[in-house]
């Protein structure tokens, strides 16, 4: 697929001086005809960003490209048709594109349009406008959502309610409305401003994307230091594309990653818990975390994370834990963040833990103490819902119960509703070198047995010390106390002695 991606780049360098010179002087429409003249039409970007040159577009048409409508979702071509028949211009943008290309299968597609927000609400049915920012359409067809966007201009052509920026440049608000060249350079990346039309099957190209798409590499559209103060975030989507897709940065969209990294903590916590799961639950976690490392993110998303990694039991559980959750997905099986962010805090709290224990602090609530020190400490970069939050501590809570199999022990932990998290979690410590091997084992073996050989395997067990306070009166199975003996010439029990 991609050797005939190539193949089509070679066509059009080859193509006559006189078509490049025609490419060169296009107005930056589409060709799908004019758009209706209306007053409540979008208000248009007439100027450009002051620190981006002039963009030619490339046009490449069907026999040139590999891309087909019939590997686009239904849902999307129905709403680039309802757009176009009312007037307005539509194309599938950004990763859908890019992903076709690249032979790919996208999840999802994106729709631009010079619709706004209000224009193309009239046309579906449910439709909702979403996002403060920059208003999007989410527009439901079938099971299917399709986002909706109206081409953007540069902000500051804007009014003051339209466009605002922070003191450190980030974009507050950004609903600046303009045309299709416009909104292609407002894009971040040159292999995510592609636009495919169904009106004469093109795909439009103003920023150089498809060579960068040949050569693998992300390259930032405009300044990157200025696009990266605009949106701290798009230096995560940055390492992201570039290790899903296995680029790499341009050198000079890298240059300013280190220096500008802690304008992440300009970001609120609930976005970054967004991009997180993005960066590492999308199959290729342990790559973008080598990268956020290289480029020094790392430390400003997981703070207590990064200052453990010099132990060489923190670095290999956290490589291993993403190693694993690359493997359940690419394999479709079930992961929760519940179990990443348990791993990726464990190393912080593991080490609180024994420095309050060797304060002299009961086991059990020096582990309280430090998962709710850690956490809190966590909430200030990345939120953690209370649906991931909650398992997570139960995870921990469960490692010191693991140990303890004996009696009826064993058969009620693997009954609990997170034996399974604690007992994976369990295996995971053991594999990085943080305890010996041998527990996992047993609880594997443990789990494939019968019910005659774990009961045999719990009486082989050690005994821990006692079974417990004696003087609780608490209630054995099966209506016998094996640790008491009837005392003399009564019917009350005392403990044997």
């Amino acid at each position: 697929m991609l050797n005939t991606l190539i193949s089509s780049i070679k066509r059009w360098h080859n193509k006559s001086k006189a078509a490049e010179g025609e490419a060169h002087g296009d107005s930056g429409q589409s060709g799908s005809g004019q758009p209706p003249t209306s007053s409540s039409r979008p208000p248009r970007s007439s100027g450009k960003p002051a620190n981006s040159s002039s963009h030619s577009r490339t046009v490449v048409s069907r026999s040139d490209h590999c891309l087909s409508r019939r590997d686009v979702s239904r849902a999307a071509l129905t709403v680039m048709k309802r757009l176009q028949e009312a007037g307005f211009e539509a194309y599938i943008v950004g990763g859908g594109v890019r992903d076709l290309l690249l032979g790919g299968h996208p999840k999802d597609f994106d729709v631009a349009t010079d619709a706004t927000p209000e224009q193309a609400k009239q046309l579906f049915r449910g439709a909702r406008i979403v996002g403060r920012r920059f208003r999007i359409l989410h527009a439901r067809i079938g099971r299917e959502v399709i986002e909706v966007t109206t081409f953007r201009g540069h902000h500051s052509d804007g009014e003051a309610h339209e466009a605002q920026q922070s003191e450190h440049g980030m974009l507050l608000r950004d609903n600046v409305y303009g045309d299709l060249e416009s909104d292609a350079v407002r894009r971040d990346f040159t292999v995510n401003a592609l636009y495919y039309t169904t009106n004469g099957f093109e795909i439009h190209d103003y920023t150089g994307g498809i060579q960068d798409i040949e050569q693998r590499l992300i390259r930032m559209i405009g300044d990157p230091e200025t696009r990266y103060k605009e949106d701290p975030v798009r230096m995560l989507r940055a390492v992201r594309f570039a290790a899903k897709l296995d680029f790499d940065i341009e050198p000079n969209t890298a240059a300013p990653l280190r220096e500008l990294a802690p304008l992440l903590r300009n970001i609120a916590p609930a976005r970054l818990f967004d991009e997180v799961l993005k960066l590492l639950m999308s199959g290729h976690g342990e790559r973008t975390f080598e990268l956020l490392r290289e480029y020094e993110l790392w430390p400003h998303l997981f703070p207590d994370n990064a200052r453990m990694l010099e132990h060489p039991e923190a670095l290999a559980l956290t490589r291993q834990a993403l190693r694993n959750t690359d493997t359940r997905i690419r394999s479709d099986q079930r992961v929760t963040p519940a179990f990443l962010y348990a791993a990726l805090l464990w190393p912080a709290v593991n080490s609180e833990q024994q420095f309050l224990e060797s304060k002299g602090i009961p086991p059990v609530p020096a582990l309280a103490q430090s998962a709710q020190k850690i956490t809190s400490a966590q909430l200030a970069h990345t939120a953690i819902p209370k649906r991931f939050s909650m398992p997570m501590r139960e995870i921990w809570d469960m490692q010191s119960r693991l140990p303890r199999r004996g009696g009826e022990r064993a058969f009620r932990l693997m009954e609990m509703p997170r034996f399974r998290a604690a007992y994976d979690f369990l295996l995971l410590r053991e594999d990085s070198g943080e305890i010996p091997a041998g527990l996992g084992q047993w609880w594997t073996d443990f789990q494939q047995a019968d019910e005659e050989q774990r009961q045999l395997m719990v009486r082989e067990v050690p005994r821990n010390g006692p079974r417990g306070n004696k003087n609780r009166g608490r209630r054995s199975r099966g209506g016998r106390n094996r640790n008491r003996s009837k005392r003399p010439g009564s019917g009350t029990e005392r403990p044997a002695d």
